[in-house]
């Protein structure tokens, strides 16, 4: 089964990489949200999410991040330049990975959420703080 991914980030170009990052990974990117609101309207359709907490519509990620979680299922990452925004980590949710993130790490993040959604568990990258 294809693990679907949800991309929330407001920069185009750095969504667009994420992107064609997951589809090297050989998972399906179900769109790039810049939103809270088009984020919500993808849930359904999401099993992971990578969510940055500055978006459009405000820093809305760390609430969207909760929502997502604990309504709709989905194992939520954040990657975002101001981690300590996240406190000690927000309920339901995986971990953060500080920006700027390089392409392995990025790639070791993904595959770690998806890991742990399927109960096999793999090491994070070093940089992500996972919560409890």
């Amino acid at each position: 089964m294809t693990c679907r991914v949800l991309v929330v980030e407001d920069e185009i170009f750095v969504a667009i990489g994420i992107e064609n990052m997951l589809i090297d990974l050989g998972y399906e990117p179900v769109g790039i949200a810049a939103d809270s609101i088009s984020a919500l309207k993808l849930a359904s359709q999401s099993d992971v999410a990578l969510i940055d907490l500055n978006l459009q519509d405000g820093p809305t990620g760390p609430d969207l991040g909760r929502r997502l979680a604990q309504d709709h299922g989905i194992t939520v990452v954040y990657l975002t330049a101001n981690p300590a925004q996240l406190g000690h980590g927000i309920p339901g949710t995986l971990g953060v990975l500080p920006k700027p993130v390089n392409d392995d790490e990025l790639r070791s993040a993904v595959n770690y959420a998806v890991s742990n959604r399927q109960n096999r568990y793999a090491a994070p990258p070093a940089r992500m703080r996972i919560f409890n």
